[in-house]
């Protein structure tokens, strides 16, 4: 429908509009600095490339230092780690996992960090897993094998996979990859917990996995996990728990004196588990660890190349080559902090996630989305637009993370909130903000508040996709001045025009640009 002429004309209107939108909050975010788009015929010296980085390190208006920013950096990164991580990198830059014969110490510290993680989550001896680059890796390799682990053990050649709502989008990143078909469950309105009943119902003889979150990152709710395994135990279905949020928080809760119900292999039917170690783990970007209830389902991870002329080609994860730094500076900071340092860490995280969750509940105009036990509380309001109030506190210098379905909002809390003072300036310009869009509840706000609550009414996600495209083409633009005079000058012309199908010639001319290699005759 959305190709015949007359809704192409008005679906165009809409979609320039919103690319504005998105392109001037992407210019806004690197304000007046110019890109670098060729190698310099010299090198540059140490003392100019730090003076550049110096620079860099500095665009943009979020002093997430001071904990201006939801989740993001989760320790001080000025702290004694730092200067650790600093140390070890240094040594282990040019190491890769892939030859363990050349960095055997490197293959020794993932295996290390792969058991010390497995054992806090309640793993036996048959546990098993490997590191990987983060949390969306992780579950695709949870996915994938699953995937190969039902077509093997059970002949499933078109397999299923079956996730909350509010499960990470990463699972539905996995199942396109991997050609799956992945079936999205609601959750209860009140609790929003994943419906049971509706994941029994969900299931067929296709099912390769079950999935539950502990928690969730929309609004940091976990799921019925022993239910959900008892489901998989049943009908004899792998079943993986994410906890690439919550991964170092959920160990050392009880430890911390905030008790959750058990989520981890001590569940019977539990048979894969994720967990970052770059999030309450604090190791650096990016690191995440998969775990196993037993080698026979990880051997599905592998991949083997068994015909390749270079040689036999095998390899645990999606990369080949890998950075023995990043496996290096996981390890250390393991060690670092060891079990008491994450169990006052999640003291610290709780400790603050109680008192804000108290306060925020007894702000007028504001519902708490379930209850959330962990580090995440997210927030909103039949009185206001919800969005209003994230653009608005980011004008304040806050960033908060905008959901939809409900629309709502959410803060992810770190260490860096348990800084004296964070929690009660965030609650006053909380409340300075929520009251300011009382006052005028029937204003929509500017911004991405706008195209987050645009994207919700659409019936054809396909134009979600599209926005959602140009913000990720936008940060890939080296934006110059010129361009930015020019490109105000072409969307004030592109709103006067009737014929919307000039205004697609033109969008594909930029697109056009954006590939073209200039020379300095196409620039002049």
């Amino acid at each position: 429908m959305i190709r015949l002429p007359y809704l192409r004309g008005m679906a165009a209107k809409q979609l320039s509009d919103v690319d504005h939108t998105i392109s001037e909050q992407i210019r806004a975010i690197f304000g007046s600095h110019e890109f670098m788009t060729r190698l310099p015929t010299t090198g540059l010296q140490s003392d100019q490339i730090v003076a550049h980085l110096d620079e860099y390190a500095h665009i943009g208006h979020i002093d997430w230092r001071r904990g201006r920013a939801s989740g993001t950096v989760y320790c001080d990164a000025n702290s004694e780690l730092t200067e650790l991580m600093t140390r070890v990198y240094s040594q282990t830059a040019y190491t890769n996992p892939l030859h363990p014969d050349v960095f055997p110490g490197v293959n020794k510290m993932e295996a290390e960090i792969v058991r010390m993680v497995c054992n806090l989550f309640s793993g036996d001896a048959d546990s098993c897993g490997t590191l990987t680059c983060g949390g969306t890796e992780s579950i695709i390799l949870a996915v994938k094998a699953a995937r190969d682990y039902g077509r093997h053990h059970r002949g499933i050649t078109r397999a299923e996979v079956v996730a909350p709502v509010t499960a990470h989008a990463a699972f539905q990143k996995a199942t396109q990859l991997l050609g799956i078909r992945v079936k999205m469950i609601d959750v209860h309105k009140d609790t929003y917990k994943v419906n049971l009943k509706a994941m029994r119902s969900a299931i067929t003889s296709n099912t390769v996995l079950l999935v539950g979150s502990a928690c969730n990152y929309p609004h940091g709710i976990i799921d019925d996990i022993q239910d959900i395994a008892k489901l998989g135990l049943k009908y004899s279905i792998p079943v993986h728990v994410d906890c690439c949020l919550g991964g170092f928080l959920v160990p050392f809760m009880r430890s911390a004196g905030y008790p959750i119900p058990a989520v981890d292999f001590s569940v019977p039917g539990v048979t894969s588990i994720s967990a970052d170690t770059h999030k309450y783990g604090y190791a650096p970007k990016g690191s995440s660890v998969i775990m196993y209830s037993n080698k026979k389902y990880r051997r599905h991870q592998f991949s083997v190349q068994t015909d390749w002329p270079g040689g036999i080609y095998a390899t645990p994860t999606l990369a080949g080559s890998r950075c023995g730094a990043n496996i290096a500076n996981c390890w250390a900071t393991l060690l670092h902090f060891g079990f008491d340092g994450y169990v006052e860490s999640t003291k610290k995280i709780m400790k603050t996630q109680q008192y804000l969750k108290a306060e925020m509940a007894k702000v007028d105009g504001i519902q708490i989305i379930g209850d959330p036990l962990m580090s995440v509380i997210a927030v909103r309001s039949d009185r206001f637009n919800i969005f209003r109030l994230s653009d608005k506190m980011s004008e304040m210098g806050w960033s908060l993370n905008p959901l939809q379905f409900p629309s709502a909002v959410h803060i992810c809390l770190t260490l860096m909130h348990a800084q004296t003072g964070v929690a009660d300036a965030f609650l006053s310009d909380f409340k300075t903000v929520v009251n300011e869009c009382l006052k005028t509840p029937t204003e929509t706000g500017e911004g991405l508040g706008v195209v987050y609550g645009m994207a919700q009414t659409l019936p054809d996600r396909s134009l979600v996709t599209d926005i959602a495209s140009h913000y990720i083409d936008g940060i890939y633009t080296t934006w110059s001045q010129t361009i930015r005079q020019k490109q105000a000058k072409v969307w004030a012309l592109s709103m006067t025009l009737p014929d919307r199908s000039l205004v697609t010639d033109i969008a594909s001319h930029y697109i056009d640009g954006i590939y073209t290699t200039w020379s300095q005759t196409n620039d002049k």
